[in-house]
């Protein structure tokens, strides 16, 4: 019997092992993944705002690990994929048939000069993290007023449309809460518009004017003082439309939101499935389409970890769960991948504008917009937050995870 191994028990990890076995009970799966608890990441948006708690983002690896698969609770820290083996940080090492890639990425709070030392305290907050979430919400509760910046930053990240939905949400907090004349909301990215799809990009401007929040592109937070609340950033310079270098600038702020940068995982990175020339050097080397490694053939790819030209969503993982099931029983068929099992690039972002409303935003490769629905979703819908707030969650938990889709 040949074995696969999967690397990572996140969304990806745990989505492949379950749907592999979904369609086939007898097969032998190893699955690497060091963590105790999973968590539901989507929501730390609303956990952020106050909206929910923490608390239900998370279960125990155990109690969703499928039946069937073998959980090895180990840190795997390289690989020898020339000789089908992966490495632990103990030194173990494990063969395999097929390798399934899907640690995730890392969070390089590190990369920004006093993050580390300032998050969670002196209004300096993110929702990128489990406790941070709730830290989040507790930083709104304390602002009395003053200026409150969003930032955005320059390298991929999970769900782009993160910075944005903590900001409206933040923005309808300070009404309801009644101190919204008191702020100013600016929106620092490194960015060069608020969002890359055309159609959204300007139903999102609409929700920006409309909450008079104040926007500045070619911002890259580079360092946080906050003891004295300054943050700086590096900020690209042009002329005629040509970049002519840099400058620092400072902001002050009474509330800082961070996006931390990120990046594929270290062991990732230092290993021999990295793309090692080009961009965007360090994630997974994998087809755009088939997930396939681009040098080795029993090796696919799933989720963040993947160097694709797409977000970096649930979504995006949910439309390539069939695609690596399919090409992967193929190969264990002794046939070659199917060339029309394709991943387009599918990725989705519901944006919530306010505490009762969403823009969902869907897209392929080349940002082209490609919405699931029959009405407009680049308005700012109830039924989108609804499905944000309640669908989602159930159906990530109940079929996702259980390797089942719906037919859409």
């Amino acid at each position: 019997m040949k074995k696969i191994v999967i690397i990572g028990g996140g969304t990806a990890g745990i989505g492949i092992a379950a749907k592999l076995l979904r369609e086939n009970k007898n097969i032998q799966i190893d699955l690497f993944e060091p963590s105790e608890y999973h968590y539901y990441q989507p929501l730390y948006t609303l956990v952020g705002a106050g909206s929910d708690k923490k608390e239900k983002t998370k279960r125990r690896t155990k109690d969703i690990i499928p039946k069937g698969a073998n959980w090895i609770r180990r840190k795997v820290s390289s690989f020898n994929p020339d000789q089908n083996e992966v490495i632990c940080e103990n030194g173990e090492r494990h063969a395999y048939d097929y390798l399934i890639v899907a640690p995730g990425l890392q969070i390089d709070w590190h990369l920004v000069e006093g993050l580390t030392e300032t998050l969670g305290k002196n209004g300096v907050c993110s929702i990128y993290g489990y406790n941070e979430s709730e830290d989040t919400f507790k930083t709104l509760e304390q602002f009395a007023g003053g200026k409150a910046i969003f930032t955005a930053g320059s390298t991929p990240v999970k769900c782009g449309g993160a910075a944005q939905k903590i900001m409206y949400l933040t923005d309808s907090y300070f009404r309801k809460k009644g101190i919204r004349d008191n702020a100013e909301v600016h929106f620092a990215s490194a960015g060069t518009k608020l969002f890359g799809v055309e159609g959204y990009t300007e139903a999102l401007q609409k929700v920006v004017d409309k909450k008079d929040i104040k926007t500045d592109f070619f911002h890259r937070l580079v360092r946080i003082d906050g003891a004295n609340k300054k943050a700086y950033f590096e900020v690209k310079l042009f002329e005629n439309e040509e970049q002519t270098g840099t400058e620092e600038r400072c902001l002050d702020f009474d509330m800082l939101h961070v996006v931390p940068p990120q990046s594929a995982p270290d062991f990732i990175k230092e290993s021999p499935l990295a793309i090692k020339d080009g961009k965007p050097l360090g994630w997974l080397d994998v087809d755009h389409f088939s997930m396939q490694h681009n040098q080795y053939d029993n090796v696919f790819g799933l989720g963040d970890v993947c160097g694709l030209p797409t977000a970096k969503t649930g979504a995006s993982v949910r439309k390539q769960l069939p695609v690596v099931t399919k090409n992967i029983q193929r190969l264990r068929n002794g046939k070659p991948i199917d060339p029309n099992v394709k991943y387009n690039g599918y990725s989705a972002c519901p944006i919530l504008t306010d505490y009762h409303h969403v823009v969902m935003a869907e897209f392929v490769y080349g940002n082209k917009p490609k919405s699931s629905f029959f009405f407009n979703t680049r308005k700012p819908l109830y039924s989108m937050y609804l499905m944000k707030h309640y669908f989602l969650p159930w159906f990530y938990w109940n079929m996702m995870m259980k390797g089942r889709d719906l037919p859409l």
